[in-house]
């Protein structure tokens, strides 16, 4: 399973991609889209186009972004919140299911601990994806984004599969 993992921005939006073998994760690509313009309108527009390329190059089966943080100034939220509008876009155009978590959820998944700071994400990416070369903090975040994602994926396909044989047994 392909696993694209994004971290909206409207500035920089990191973008990652992992492929998931049962226990084996390898890293695909990475990369920092850099939305062009000063308007919002044509920067969207940009964020959209630049997503969109790399969704078609790298052909994910499955995404995730992560949830808005919200900052003490509305205004910055607000725009964040439209990037991120764009990341959940991109994919469920293409049909993908985005799954969404809260920066904690991905610290929590990837490092152990909810309040990592951005080198301990980085170096547990290094870790788990030996040979990455993430070329920004947003890339970083982005591939735990998928990380986080293929963890939560794979541990909802066991729980199914364990309900499944529990019903079959009980009927």
């Amino acid at each position: 399973m392909r696993v694209m993992g994004i971290d909206p921005g409207l500035r920089a939006c990191g973008w990652g991609v992992i492929d998931v073998d049962g226990p084996r994760i390898c890293h695909v690509a990475n990369g920092t889209c850099r939305p062009t313009g000063t308007a919002m309108d044509v920067r969207l527009l940009s964020l959209h186009a630049l997503l969109t390329e790399v969704l078609l190059r790298y052909a994910p089966d499955a995404a995730a972004v992560e949830q808005t943080f919200v900052n003490a100034g509305g205004q910055s939220t607000l725009k964040l919140g439209q990037a991120r509008g764009i990341a959940v876009l991109v994919p469920a155009q293409a049909g993908i299911d985005v799954g969404e978590y809260a920066p904690n959820t991905v610290k929590k998944t990837v490092v152990g601990v909810g309040h990592a700071d951005k080198s301990q994400i980085l170096h547990m990416v290094l870790m788990q994806l030996p040979g990455c070369a993430p070329d920004s903090a947003d890339a970083a975040d982005a591939l735990a984004i998928a990380l986080c994602h293929s963890v939560h994926l794979q541990t909802r396909g066991r729980l199914a599969a364990a309900v499944a044989r529990g019903a079959e047994t009980s009927a």
